[in-house]
């Protein structure tokens, strides 16, 4: 079948058409949340800790808290996308349109994830406020952005299209992905912490993309990188497995 690239633009633009009339509240949020973290971890925890791994505390942060911003605008920004044709009824208009589930899903991901990516280069510049970042591996940092924020815009649109109302849409982000962010090593390094909960964030798979993330800005990380890539291939190949899983077995939003 032919790939309708006409309705995957406009689904695309329209997407990004919403994204510029809350640009404000996109862009603003985000930054004075950056702000405060530099403000207080960076002065306060900072004080304390002068540096890890030779890199000054306060740079240290600054891949996790990228990470942080990543992984919940990834998934916000995809799983509202789907969600809000599906609670306002604009969803049929996308049903009777010849396009087919592939180009829906790949309209809304590419979306989200370009606005999540709009977002992490805003962190990144408000960061430079702060601190002195400085980038090793450009071309890595570019790679690993660009595949965790289309995995977890895949993962956004899984949540919102299984999602009924609000309150579930909400409980990923907030219940499952900003504690696995903190507890993953975003503001520290795991060689701090106890020999036990060391063995415990093994199991933690956001410890795996911040570590990536961290080598490619400064050149240190917990963990062999190839294991970091790894993990984040297999995510993604799990959620696109999921997708393919949830729309043979009923959860189609084009029948």
């Amino acid at each position: 079948m032919k790939f309708n690239f006409i309705a995957f633009k406009s689904i695309y633009l329209h997407e990004m058409d919403r994204f510029r009339r809350t640009l404000g509240q996109s862009l603003i949020s985000p930054v004075i949340s950056t702000s405060l973290y530099f403000i207080v971890f960076g002065s306060v925890i900072g004080g304390y800790v002068q540096n890890i791994d030779g890199i000054s505390y306060g740079s240290y942060i600054v891949p996790g808290l990228l990470m942080l911003t990543l992984l919940t605008q990834s998934i916000s920004n995809t799983s509202f996308g789907i969600f809000f044709p599906k609670f306002n009824g604009t969803i049929y208009e996308i049903l009777a349109a010849p396009i087919s589930t592939v180009e829906i899903v790949l309209a809304f991901v590419g979306a989200g994830a370009t606005k999540t990516l709009i977002v992490g280069v805003i962190i990144f510049i408000t960061s430079t406020f702060f601190v002195d970042v400085y980038v090793q591996k450009p071309l890595l940092m570019i790679m690993i952005l660009i595949l965790v924020a289309f995995t977890f815009a895949l993962f956004g649109f899984l949540i919102g299209l299984m999602s009924s109302n609000f309150e579930q849409m909400s409980v990923v982000p907030t219940l499952v992905i900003t504690p696995m962010v903190f507890l993953g090593g975003s503001l520290y390094s795991l060689d701090m912490l106890p020999p036990f909960w060391q063995t415990v964030t093994y199991f933690n798979p956001v410890v795996y993309l911040i570590n990536g993330l961290r080598y490619s800005f400064y050149g240190v990380s917990d963990f062999n990188i190839w294991i970091s890539i790894s993990s984040m291939i297999l995510f993604l190949l799990g959620c696109i497995t999921l997708v393919s899983v949830l729309l043979k077995k009923g959860y189609n939003i084009k029948s």
